[in-house]
């Protein structure tokens, strides 16, 4: 019953060790098993039953991370080479509306129009255009790795106050303890090593300073999994709080998000999926110590097989392209109220 009930559900809020409201529930123990002890609050009108039991991950169970067909900076760089041209006409309208930007920013607290800000793989600027709604655009800068979108982004009025330039998410230009709030919204899911990029956030962050990262999460049926795994990653929601905790951050929480007419958002994932926040607790750097990065794009690749990986990657893509309009068939059919 449980179960049925969260994949209907639209919106929920995991927040570590305490309920989330309306339907929610708290979990322990999430640092990388599969299985977690949580209490579920639904709500009857006036009624309120607590059932608690033993509940495996609400994410399916997925092959150890790796980098998919597009997950790597050079694939990446030259799909949006042509993406960029239509994102925010194609992409947007079914993964990243405006109600669900709003929806995603709210937990970052963004309360003061003095504060620095950093959109990291900010794109086409359409998530930045939500920040500069609360904070001044001379101190938000945009960065990502994509020119092409970057181009997109200048080209916006709101934004021409705001600095744009091309960085790695991996690598942040920025000194320590130097922003307020670090944001991200659809780029953690290009990322070969994302650890090392919540890691930054931490580092570039002021003490007290909250990041708020907004990505996809991983699906639950079967054909919606094959795809995520061929595309780009699709991190669980499990996967998101460790990272956060590994790299030094506290109060962690992870809040779901997803278009109004779309039910069941763990179902066939959306690229963007939840908004995670965590706060610095320390100055200076992240405790967490890494390796060297996991991928070298100074290395030569190989033609063919960047080719032939970009292919595939891009045929991974059109299919969460059509998802959205799938799914919104199915709400204008399917009786209010029922999960699909």
């Amino acid at each position: 019953m449980a179960s049925s009930m969260l994949n209907g559900a639209e919106k929920i809020s995991l927040m570590r060790g305490r309920p989330a409201t309306g339907l929610g529930f708290s979990a322990s123990g999430l640092h990388g098993r599969h299985c977690t002890h949580m209490s579920f609050v639904p709500f009857n009108g006036s009624s309120r039953t607590r059932i608690s039991s033993p509940r495996c991950s609400l994410s399916s169970s997925r092959p150890a991370s790796q980098p998919r067909f597009i997950q790597h900076k050079k694939e990446a760089f030259w799909f949006y080479r042509f993406l960029s041209i239509v994102y925010d006409h194609v992409i947007n309208p079914g993964h990243w509306t405006e109600d669900m930007r709003d929806e995603a920013l709210e937990p970052a607290d963004l309360n003061d129009r003095r504060m620095i800000v950093l959109d990291v793989g900010g794109g086409t600027g359409f998530t930045t255009l939500g920040i500069v709604k609360h904070v001044d655009a001379k101190n938000v800068t945009i960065l990502d790795q994509s020119p092409h979108q970057l181009a997109k982004a200048k080209q916006k009025e709101a934004l021409k106050d705001c600095k744009i330039i091309e960085g790695d998410a991996e690598d942040l230009p920025f000194p320590t303890d130097y922003a307020d709030r670090y944001v991200s919204a659809g780029s953690i899911e290009y990322w070969p090593d994302p650890q090392r990029g919540i890691k930054e956030a931490y580092r570039v962050l002021k003490l007290g300073g909250k990041a708020c990262l907004i990505g996809p999460v991983y699906p639950t049926y079967w054909l919606s999994r094959f795809f995520a795994d061929v595309w780009m990653l699709f991190p669980k929601e499990e996967e998101y709080i460790e990272w956060f905790e590994k790299a030094g951050f506290r109060d962690v929480q992870l809040k779901r998000i997803g278009p109004k007419w779309y039910r069941g958002v763990r179902r066939h994932g959306l690229i963007m999926g939840c908004s995670v926040t965590g706060v610095k607790k320390a100055s200076g750097d992240s405790p967490l110590e890494l390796g060297p990065k996991a991928e070298d794009v100074s290395k030569p690749v190989n033609p063919i097989v960047f080719l032939l990986r970009f292919i595939l990657g891009a045929m991974a893509a059109t299919y969460f392209v059509l998802v959205p309009i799938y799914m919104w068939l199915k709400d204008q059919i399917v009786p209010k109220g029922r999960p699909i």
